[in-house]
């Protein structure tokens, strides 16, 4: 596995990670079973960034991943999150139903603890505010971010799904790392302003859902294979309205796939890979196959003529539905 550096100043990590969040939330029933394979195999093929929340699962992801962690420890690059909060906590706050958003200091703080407790570790090693709440300063959040890598209870620290002024208002009170922010094939919003702030402050974009929640993996058919607990049921560009026309699309991206002699979701992470060094995609999965089809589209190499084949078979205007339903809309960009 070729490896990148995570921010100007971070240590190299491999060049695709692993997202761990279906493991244990959203996409259907877990298999703890078949997940600690995966997350061994991944170690074993040398994806060491590892990215989950406390609240995939509400901490059950976090459990999950603890025995892998502890025991190959010193292989692994562990990335968290906190902002989101269980709707029982909700005193107030912008968020999706189940969830609402807390960014203060006293959540980080105490969110912190408890994903170290949790995961079993002393130390994270790269610790993301998941959502920001527009309420809260991110001057305020960041500074007890700060503060947690001065205790050396995280080393390094990222956002998530931020607007590039809070980026550059965050950066200024402590380096930031990483920016995770959804992108790929079907999702090109951090292309212009966002991409360029971090690439000014010398910051990572972690690309979250590489491949379209699924969807460029060409495995979707119909809405009749999303099981019982599969958050995507009722995700916008899933809807019956919607899935048609995307799949329109998966099929453009499966036709330049097959002339270069790949799957349809190594086309869509090789062409994140070349979108720049600073660009680290981290699909998720909980299934070895599908690891192990992920990671060798690191060494696939594009020319320019299929990237551009590939950037044209998906045009933006042609993705039908928002991203997210409304509810969770409001939780980004702030």
């Amino acid at each position: 596995m070729i490896r990148r550096r995570i921010g100007a100043a971070g240590p190299e990590v491999s060049a695709i990670g692993l997202g761990c969040m279906g493991m244990s939330f959203a996409y259907g029933g877990p298999d703890d079973a078949e997940s600690t394979r995966t997350l061994h195999r991944a170690l074993d093929l040398g994806v060491n960034h590892l990215d989950t929340a406390d609240m995939y699962g509400f901490g059950a992801n976090e459990r999950l991943l603890a025995p892998v962690v502890r025991a190959r420890r010193d292989e692994v690059f562990l990335a968290t999150k906190f902002g989101n909060r269980a709707a029982g906590d909700n005193v107030g706050g912008t968020g999706t139903p189940g969830a609402y958003v807390d960014s203060s200091a006293a959540w980080a703080r105490e969110a912190c603890d408890a994903s170290l407790g949790r995961l079993g570790v002393d130390t994270i090693d790269l610790y993301y505010l998941h959502r920001r709440n527009p309420d809260t300063p991110i001057e305020e959040t960041v500074a007890a971010m700060a503060e947690l890598v001065a205790a050396g209870k995280v080393r390094l620290i990222g956002l998530s799904e931020v607007s590039p002024a809070t980026l550059r208002a965050a950066h200024a009170v402590h380096p930031i790392t990483a920016v995770q922010m959804e992108y790929s094939l079907f999702t090109r919003d951090v292309e212009g302003e966002m991409l360029d702030t971090c690439r000014e402050l010398g910051v990572a974009l972690v690309a979250y859902s590489p491949v379209g929640r699924g969807l460029l993996t060409g495995a979707i058919t119909g809405r009749e294979q999303l099981t019982e607990g599969d958050w995507r049921a009722g995700a916008p560009r899933f809807a019956a309205e919607s899935l048609d026309a995307n799949l329109r699309l998966v099929a453009a991206v499966r036709a330049v796939a097959d002339e270069i002699g790949c799957t349809p979701a190594q086309a869509a992470l090789a062409w994140l890979l070349a979108q720049g060094e600073d660009v680290l995609p981290i699909p998720g999965t909980k299934r070895v196959r599908y690891l192990e089809e992920n990671a060798a589209a690191a060494d696939l190499r594009l020319s320019a003529v299929q990237q551009a084949r590939l950037r044209e078979a998906v045009p933006a205007e042609a993705v039908a539905g928002a991203r997210y339903p409304v509810a969770a809309m409001r939780t980004v960009g702030h």
